[in-house]
């Protein structure tokens, strides 16, 4: 059995898509531990006025999934707010970012899979 908690985890100081800010980060599992499409799963921690930069995938999908705090999300040409227990999807070769405009850090798992 595999198990990782991202409470626990050691994070470590990360620019995301040269967002703003020094983001806190750590992979939890890579394309290495599975035997699917799926390339990662990271926890982020985006503090006040920290920002994952807007960035544009290939073939991949994302999910956001907003584990904590509140901010907006950007998607093409689409903003929303982004809060506790939202599922953002990101769509291939889609625009996406997500910003921390509040007050609380935002946590945040991402999921990638490939096609």
């Amino acid at each position: 059995m595999r198990v990782k908690n991202f409470l626990t985890t050691q994070l470590r100081d990360f620019v995301s898509h040269d967002g703003i800010g020094n983001l806190k980060h750590c992979g939890l599992f890579d394309n290495e531990d599975f035997e699917t499409a799926i390339e990662f799963i990271n926890y982020t921690v985006i503090p006040p006025g920290g920002s994952i930069g807007m960035h544009k995938h290939g073939e991949d999908e994302e999910l956001y999934i907003i584990l904590s705090g509140k901010g907006k999300m950007k998607v093409n040409d689409e903003t929303g707010i982004a809060k506790e227990g939202d599922v953002f999807l990101n769509k291939p070769h889609g625009n996406h970012g997500l910003f921390n405009d509040g007050n609380e850090e935002i946590g945040v798992l991402v999921l990638k899979a490939n096609k």
